[in-house]
C-alpha cells in the first residue's frame, strides 16, 4: 500500500457479544454462539446456527439493518466527534448468491442510516463480494483518502446465511454441518465495523487480491478440465501482502481466518503457508472466526480487523505483524498485514 491506511475504532454485533470489546473477549476465551435455530436440518432435528440475540424478532431486511446500525453505532462512539463526517463504504452478500438476505442495496442503506439515526445523504458506495469484501474495501478507503476525497471512511459488513432460501440451498449443496454431514459450516449472521484514518492503533501495511483457478465449485469443463486445488490464489494474495508490507511469512506472528469450517478452506490456507514459508519461525496460532460466530459471510473481514485491533490493544496479540484472510466460494482470495502503529 502506498500509504499505510489504519485502523482508528471498531464496532461489532455478533452471536457471542453485541459491542466490540465484548465479542473480540468471547472469541478470545474460545466461546461460541451456537444453539438450535428455527430451521430443520435433514433428519428432522432443529439445525445448529449463530444467531445474534436481538430485543425484537426482526427478520429480513429490518433484521440486518438494525444489526448493522448497532456496528456503526459502536464504532462512531469511540469517534463522537466525527459526527456524520465520513465516506461509507457497505459490503454486502455476493449479488448472485442464493438466499441474499438483501434485494435492494439503495434501500437497505437508507434504512440502516436511519437506524443509526445518521443522514441518507452520507456518501456511500456497495462492494457486494462476500467474506473478501472487505478487502476490496479497505483498497476504495486507501484511494479516497489519498485523494483527499475523504479524511475517514467507515468500512462496514453485514450478512446473514440464517434465512430459509440460503439453509435450503447449502444443505442440498451438502455444505451445512449436520449429524450426517461433518465437512460443512454452521450458518452464522453478524455486522462489523472499522474506522479508517491516517492515524490509529492499528497499521495495515500490506494488501493483497487474487482469484483461485480452482474454487470450491470447481467441476469438470466440457474438456472434461478438473482442476486440482494448489492454492495458487491465496499463495498469490499472500505474496503481495508481504511485498507490499515488506514482511516475510516467518515475521507473522498471529493468523486471523475465515475459514468457514469446511476442510477446503483449511487445505487453501495450509497450501498457501507451505508455498510462502521459507524461513524457520515460532509456531504462528491461527484465529477462526467461525470457531466462534459460524460462517457470516461479509461481515467477516471488518470483524477480523476488529478483532486485530482490540488484540493489539489489550496486550494479547503478540509484537509481531497479524496475517488477516478471507476468501471466496467464486475463487476470490485476499490477505492483509496489520502492525501496531
Amino acid at each position: 500500500m502506498s500509504v499505510p491506511l489504519h485502523i482508528r475504532a471498531a464496532g461489532m454485533v455478533t452471536a457471542v457479544g453485541l459491542d466490540c470489546a465484548s465479542a473480540a473477549a468471547a472469541m478470545r476465551a474460545r466461546l461460541d454462539g451456537f444453539q438450535e435455530t428455527r430451521f430443520i436440518g435433514p433428519g428432522g432435528g432443529w439445525l445448529i446456527g449463530a444467531p445474534v440475540p436481538l430485543p425484537r424478532n426482526w427478520i429480513g431486511e429490518k433484521r440486518l439493518a438494525h444489526l448493522a446500525a448497532g456496528a456503526i453505532v459502536d464504532v462512531l462512539s469511540k469517534a463522537p466527534e466525527l459526527g456524520s463526517d465520513f465516506a461509507l463504504i457497505l459490503c454486502l452478500p455476493e449479488t448472485g448468491r442464493p438466499g441474499r438476505p438483501i434485494r435492494d442495496d439503495a434501500g437497505f442503506a437508507r434504512t440502516m442510516l436511519d437506524c443509526a439515526g445518521l443522514p441518507a445523504t452520507i456518501k456511500t458506495q456497495v462492494v457486494a463480494h462476500g467474506r473478501p469484501s472487505g478487502f476490496v474495501a479497505l483498497d476504495q478507503a486507501r484511494r479516497l483518502i489519498d485523494t483527499g476525497r475523504a479524511a475517514h471512511v467507515l468500512i462496514l459488513g453485514v450478512d446473514s446465511y440464517l434465512t430459509t432460501l440460503s439453509v435450503a440451498h447449502y444443505i442440498a449443496e451438502g455444505r451445512i454441518l449436520t449429524n450426517d454431514n461433518a465437512n460443512g459450516f454452521i450458518p452464522g449472521e453478524a455486522a462489523a465495523a472499522v474506522l479508517c484514518s491516517t492515524a490509529g492503533p492499528l497499521r495495515l501495511t500490506g494488501l493483497g487480491l487474487s482469484r483461485e483457478k480452482a474454487p470450491i465449485y470447481n467441476r469438470q469443463d466440457k474438456d472434461g478440465l478438473d482442476l486440482p486445488l494448489r492454492g495458487d490464489g491465496m499463495t498469490a494474495a499472500y505474496q503481495a501482502a508481504f511485498a507490499q508490507s515488506g514482511r516475510r511469512h516467518s515475521d507473522i506472528g498471529i493468523k486471523i481466518g475465515d475459514l468457514v469450517g469446511e476442510s477446503y478452506w483449511f487445505k487453501q490456507t495450509a497450501l498457501a503457508m507451505l508455498r510462502t514459508q521459507r524461513e524457520r519461525s515460532d509456531v504462528q496460532p491461527i484465529w477462526p472466526v467461525a470457531a466462534s460466530l459460524g460462517n457470516i459471510g461479509a461481515a467477516v473481514t471488518p470483524l477480523m480487523l476488529g478483532w486485530a485491533l482490540e488484540a493489539k490493544r489489550k496486550g494479547y496479540g503478540g509484537t509481531g505483524p497479524i496475517l488477516v484472510e478471507a476468501s471466496s466460494d467464486d475463487g476470490a482470495c485476499a490477505a492483509a498485514v496489520a502492525e501496531a502503529a
